[in-house]
């Protein structure tokens, strides 16, 4: 008995088309993180290797110039002679971030719940509001100009626009997640146990839901550290985010800087997706 051709290359196929796929993707990210260790890179091939000069430079470990400033340090204490200092742009970048995530998981994860359980009058219009900020970061930039002016420039108004920008994005992910589960027969298993609709909500539906919230915070987090945009309309004078951080290395430092500047986002991005991913694969438990 013969076997179909798509059964015999199928699996094969894919895996190939799979394989090309990443390593298309890949390459950019590799060729900047190995161009970060070079010296020199002004032909086909990088020379002068390896030196950490360019990511001394982004760190502000070495000295810079003029409009290629790398990344300010800020003192946090002094002890016995030794000061411990942390890189202010980094820091500040992914505490704005992390506020936005924040929002998106205390305002999101409701609406998703909400559209996903309860069949109400007017649900098409809360799920078409929740992911209507869904649009370009400039759009809302100047939009958020003209409505909240005392917020322009602020911490604060750059938190509250991220988890707008990114709010259809927490959204949709934790309501594809709550619309896969049994949410009446979780909630009615509870209730019949004596728990609470807030205990019933935060400690039965939230956990059984965490890795749609996780893929939610992870997308959200790397979207909204990422978010050139509304940050350049918005932000006024003081610590820049850190897509102001990159825009400045890209646009007035060598390849091999910038690489440095691009190589050291990437760093932050795996180790906050990875930190996220352990909190979601250990699990959490959200107690009133």
């Amino acid at each position: 008995m013969s076997t179909a051709p798509s059964r015999r290359f199928g699996r094969g196929l894919v895996t190939a088309t799979l394989l090309l796929v990443v390593g298309f993707l890949m390459v950019p990210i590799g060729l900047t993180f190995v161009g970060s260790f070079a010296g020199e890179w002004s032909g086909v091939f990088p020379s002068e290797f390896v030196t950490l000069q360019n990511w001394r430079e982004v760190l502000g470990l070495a000295d810079t110039i003029g409009s290629q400033r790398s990344m300010g340090w800020d003192t946090l204490f002094t002890v016995g002679g030794y000061t411990l200092a942390v890189p202010s742009e980094l820091l500040f970048s992914v505490g704005l971030a992390l506020g936005g995530v924040l929002i998106n998981l205390v305002v999101g994860v409701p609406i998703a719940y909400g559209v996903a359980r309860y069949d109400f009058r007017g649900d098409e219009w809360l799920n078409a509001i929740s992911v209507l900020p869904l649009v370009p970061g400039v759009i809302l930039g100047v939009a958020f100009l003209r409505a909240y002016p005392n917020l322009s420039g602020t911490s604060f108004g750059l938190i509250v626009g991220y988890s707008l920008l990114k709010a259809p994005f927490m959204v949709m992910a934790v309501r594809s997640e709550f619309e896969s589960m049994p949410l009446r027969r979780l909630e009615e298993s509870a209730r019949s146990l004596g728990a609470s609709w807030p205990r019933t909500f935060l400690t039965v539906i939230v956990p059984n839901a965490r890795s749609g919230i996780v893929s939610g915070a992870i997308i959200c987090w790397t979207l909204a550290a990422a978010e050139f945009n509304f940050s350049y309309i918005v932000w006024a004078k003081g610590t820049q985010p850190l897509a102001l951080f990159l825009q400045r290395h890209i646009s007035n430092s060598s390849f091999t800087k910038a690489a440095a500047a691009v190589s050291m986002f990437f760093c932050i991005i795996v180790a906050i997706t990875v930190l996220l991913q352990q909190v979601g694969s250990r699990g959490f438990d959200a107690r009133s």
